[in-house]
């Protein structure tokens, strides 16, 4: 199993996990000899550096900037552990019979590329399969990578008949890959309910489904005892009929006594945190809360579909704050350089989050193709190239350059007022 390195302007370590390759993983528990090689894992890295919460920055090296982004002017990096480092790992593990390799962001695939080609030399009677969001999203251009199978869609059918083996659905991810572990991640749920125009989660994971709330205990647990003190829920609805799904699952934390900072990276719907579900997400454990605002402008909230108005937010913030969440730790996202950002009123909306008491996070927009949004950047950016979806050169091309720095320079100013507000306070 393979977690490639990142080739990007920018790359920070947000709970990282391949959380997709152990699952599949995870369901063959028993059934084959895994080796992990995780280009991504900080712990390897002694020069890491970690925030209370298990977060930080990756190191990276510069390199040049691929043809498509040469125009940019940001500077290119590969993050992860040296490739050489997996050439050694090859040579001296191998052989191996099937190499699955993990993809996530469209515009990563020059990461993957690097790993399909270190297979092919150092490896090459592994048979390699490709699966993730990139191979989803971009199927036809990630079968020129030279897998010899890609999963590019939700039935992983065809990857059980490949690899001769039959899952088991019940069994957690396959965390034991990891000698140690101080943070992991888990989901309660798999897709949407809703159909955002910017969001391509319909497409890859499909309508919403609540897993097991037995399952997802035994994974927690799985994860606390390999010694994980923070927890990211990858759900991308998490909080979506919590009364039946999320909220059993925390009075079962609280009844066995599982103790575990949470954190919650992919956007929280505040139109759903209530008084008694914020108390009880605090009492069990959450610790950071990422809300999904994305603008102030109701009409363009209404027209990308709907998911949080003001009003909303801000009664959010109140349930938080009156259950005793640390408000330095509530972050509300907004994207920059959407398509349609002149009705997203975005210095607006940045100063409301400001006087909401917390911080506000800028979310670079990705034109991501076969959503409605990502399809209307067809006008500045060729779709086809997958580099050009990326997040940091997208805002720049739509808006400029100094139009981008001025936006997050504002953003660093709105966030550094509201820190000394509350230390003065």
């Amino acid at each position: 199993m393979v977690n490639p390195p990142i080739h990007d302007f920018t790359a920070y370590d947000f709970w990282v996990r391949p959380y997709g390759l152990l699952s599949v993983a995870g369901r063959l528990r028993g059934q084959a000899d895994f080796h992990f090689f995780d280009h991504v894992d900080r712990r390897l890295d002694e020069a890491a550096v970690s925030d209370r919460w298990g977060r930080g920055r990756f190191n990276g090296e510069r390199i040049a900037s691929p043809e498509p982004l040469a125009h940019i002017p940001r500077h290119f990096r590969r993050f992860g552990l040296p490739r050489g480092q997996f050439a050694r790992y090859l040579r001296e593990r191998g052989p191996f019979d099937y190499a699955l390799v993990q993809t996530v962001m469209t515009y990563w695939y020059p990461g993957a590329r690097e790993v399909i080609e270190d297979l092919r030399r150092f490896c090459p009677e592994a048979k390699i399969v490709l699966g993730g969001d990139y191979a989803i999203l971009c199927a036809d251009h990630a079968k020129g990578l030279g897998a010899d199978l890609v999963i590019d869609s939700l039935d992983l059918r065809p990857l059980w008949s490949f690899v001769q083996t039959t899952p088991d659905p019940e069994q957690a991810a396959l965390w034991e890959v990891y000698d140690r572990l101080e943070t992991g991640v888990l989901k309660l749920t798999d897709g949407c309910p809703f159909e955002c125009s910017y969001c391509s989660v319909p497409r890859v994971y499909g309508r919403f489904r609540p897993r097991s709330v037995e399952r997802s205990l035994a994974e927690l647990e799985l994860l606390v005892s390999r010694g994980a003190k923070n927890v990211a829920f990858y759900d991308d609805a998490l909080l979506f009929d919590a009364e039946h799904v999320l909220a059993p699952f925390l009075h079962e934390v609280l009844r066995r006594g599982i103790r575990v900072n949470l954190h919650t990276p992919n956007a929280l719907n505040a139109r759903f945190l209530s008084a008694d579900l914020t108390d009880l997400m605090v009492r069990a454990g959450f610790k950071t809360f990422y809300l999904g605002f994305e603008s102030a402008s109701r009409r363009w909230q209404q027209g990308t579909g709907g998911k949080v108005f003001s009003e909303e937010l801000a009664c959010a913030v109140e349930h938080l704050l009156a259950a005793g969440a640390d408000l330095a730790d509530v972050t509300a996202y907004q994207i920059l350089g959407h398509p349609a950002g002149e009705a997203q009123e975005l210095e607006a909306s940045m100063r409301f989050v400001r006087s909401l008491g917390i911080r506000g996070m800028l979310a670079d927009f990705a034109p991501i193709p076969g959503t409605p949004d990502g399809e209307a950047c067809r006008q500045w950016v060729d779709l086809d190239e997958p580099l050009l979806h990326n997040k940091t050169a997208f805002p720049v091309i739509r808006l400029g350059f100094d139009e981008v720095n001025r936006l997050k320079d504002l953003q660093r100013r709105l966030n550094r007022s509201l820190a000394e507000r509350s230390w003065g306070g």
